[in-house]
């Protein structure tokens, strides 16, 4: 196991800040509602619910807004059936792009996504999916542990790789392995701040600043809409270059 990853979640967030908590929680709540539904209400018998407790009580929601998400998977209230569907192409530059979304209207939602692609330059359609590896990935707080120690545990539990810097702790699992392993490492650390499965890029791209540019604002567009829940992309930004963007 490497001590390090190049994984970093693409998702290149804005300031802004009553529209980007409304959107925020109306995905976690989403979320929610299908984990409920597909499984067991109780967190304790769903890994999928309760990883969308934790993101719910990171981003603050309200135990209120939390009941009425359950509720809905349950048939109270809002009669809404979303779908999970997996979106594919191209973004800018030829940039991998990999959309997760859930929906009630999958005619809208490809539409729309398909419009956004054209604008920007890209092509929705295209197998990209092979330019991915599938995997658990688990992220830590930095305060939680040090970097050897994060290592040893998660070797011990199962884990693929580690990655840890000043900005926290990111841990890799098979697919198969993600739920033994955040078992393992909560009950040494605690509740993970993440934990699910996502698109880990096996070969990248590194962008200069115009074509950065265009793909991060791209990636914030898609991220946007209503429907989308996760956005992956096979690229890397030189922290000299986003510096540049940033400032």
């Amino acid at each position: 196991m490497a001590g390090h990853s190049q994984f970093k979640n693409i998702m290149h967030r804005k300031g802004g800040q009553d529209a980007k908590r409304a959107r925020a929680f109306a995905k976690i709540s989403r979320e929610i509602t299908v984990a409920a539904k597909q499984g067991l209400p109780d967190p304790a018998h769903n890994p999928r619910l309760r990883a969308a407790l934790v993101a719910a009580r990171l981003a603050n929601m309200t135990k209120d807004v939390v009941d009425r998400a359950i509720k809905k998977a349950q048939g109270v209230g809002s009669g809404e059936d979303y779908a999970e569907v997996r979106y594919e192409g191209r973004g800018p530059g030829g940039v991998a792009i990999i959309v997760e979304a859930l929906t009630d209207n999958r005619n809208r939602t490809a539409s729309d996504l398909r419009s956004m692609f054209g604008k920007a330059g890209g092509a929705m359609g295209e197998t990209v999916a092979f330019q991915f590896d599938r995997v658990g990935a688990l992220r830590f707080a930095a305060g939680v542990a040090d970097a050897d120690t994060m290592l040893e545990a998660a070797i011990e539990a199962g884990a693929q790789d580690v990655s840890s810097t000043a900005d926290g702790h990111e841990v890799l699992t098979a697919p198969e392995d993600l739920n033994t392993v955040r078992d393992a490492l909560e009950a040494r650390f605690g509740e993970p701040q993440t934990a699910r499965l996502e698109w880990k890029p096996n070969l990248t791209v590194e962008l200069e600043e115009e074509a950065a540019a265009s793909v991060l604002k791209f990636i914030d567009q898609l991220d946007d809409h209503d429907d989308v829940q996760q956005v992956y992309a096979n690229f890397e930004v030189s922290d000299a270059v986003m510096a540049k963007l940033s400032g």
